[in-house]
């Protein structure tokens, strides 16, 4: 698994496109149904300091995710807008979590 968090500040004015571009590549994903890919965008109380955290199950899951028109077109927007903040990547390794973030595929349920 590999994880993936990247944070940035948009201008205040920007913020709301900001919002509608993100959306566009949820919407991409959820159509996708990429099961290997959590992905996931919160905004700080300032509206307009933006974290997105990404699980990939695996590498070819995180290239589907670059590979994606809203996703390519969300960046490149991003890096015209001129943040007040620039985007920072860290890598992050899981040390728990409360749910799984990948169901196994083979895993049955008994009732």
């Amino acid at each position: 698994m590999k994880i993936v968090k990247v944070s940035y500040t948009t201008s205040a004015d920007y913020a709301a496109q900001n919002i509608a571009n993100v959306q566009a590549v949820m919407n991409e994903l959820q159509q996708l149904n990429a099961g290997g890919i959590n992905y996931n965008t919160c905004l700080q109380e300032d509206g307009k300091t933006f974290i997105h955290t990404a699980f990939f199950k695996t590498e070819e899951d995180e290239q589907i995710l670059n590979e994606l028109s809203s996703f390519k077109q969300f960046r490149q927007a991003l890096k015209a807008s001129d943040p007040e903040v620039p985007p920072k990547q860290d890598r992050l390794t899981l040390v728990g979590t409360s749910t799984e973030i990948f169901k196994s595929e083979t895993a049955t349920h008994e009732i």
